[in-house]
């Protein structure tokens, strides 16, 4: 048991996640919706944010890294419509919240995090769950070795997927992530086919910003 936490108040929060925030805002998959009821968020939050697992915002990590608030990851996964059978690239493992609903959901899965310290975290709090693999790397860039992907789930926002993402997953393959434009973060779900890739928003909604994902500066003369 973590120092501090309870696990009789932390199960009570987590149905109550469930039942006020889930499934009052469109997170209707009920494979999700059952693997977020199961999952116990504050394992996967280090030091004093475990006792903030269930808040309805997103929670400081320090290093300038935040967990997405469960709305916002609950409606992406929702949106990528998961099969048993799928290979996930999550980009944005933070402590490996997202990785641990994804494999109840999906044969195997490759978390990407750049940030050294919640990378080791997340491989400590996955361990025992074999379909889940923690990569330390730049989120711009996946994870090549593991692809194709039929889904990539950007578990936060950024201005643009960069090409390199994109080719990692299969023609046909699912993206969802979210995106920031003109300062508002939104979700946003495509796919890619063999003549090329598009996304569309399907809800405004707060949702964590990822590092390094800014657009090159145009030149100016």
């Amino acid at each position: 048991m973590m120092i501090g936490i309870d696990p009789s108040e932390m199960r009570a929060q987590r149905h109550a996640m469930v039942a006020s925030q889930l499934r009052t805002n469109a997170v209707s998959d009920t494979r999700v919706v059952a693997a977020m009821a199961t999952v116990p968020r504050e394992a996967f939050l280090p030091g004093d944010a475990a006792k903030m697992a269930y808040r309805d915002t997103a929670i400081p990590l320090g290093r300038g890294r935040a967990a997405n608030a469960p709305i916002a990851t609950g409606r992406l996964l929702t949106a990528a419509t998961l099969d048993s059978v799928d290979r996930v690239l999550l980009i944005g493992a933070a402590g490996g919240y997202a990785a641990a609903v994804l494999a109840q959901l999906a044969a195997h899965i490759v978390a990407v995090e750049s940030d050294g310290a919640l990378a080791e975290f997340a491989r400590a709090a996955l361990a025992g769950m074999p379909t889940v693999e923690v990569v330390q790397g730049e989120l711009t860039e996946g994870w090549v070795a593991g692809a194709p992907y039929d889904v990539l789930i950007v578990d936060g926002a950024v201005e643009a997927l960069p090409p390199m993402l994109i080719e990692q997953v299969r023609p046909g393959g699912r993206v969802v992530t979210g995106l920031i434009e003109r300062g508002v973060t939104r979700l946003a779900a495509g796919r890619r086919t063999a003549g090329g890739f598009g996304l569309a928003s399907f809800v405004d909604t707060e949702c964590v910003l990822l590092p390094g994902f800014a657009p090159p500066q145009a030149f100016r003369f």
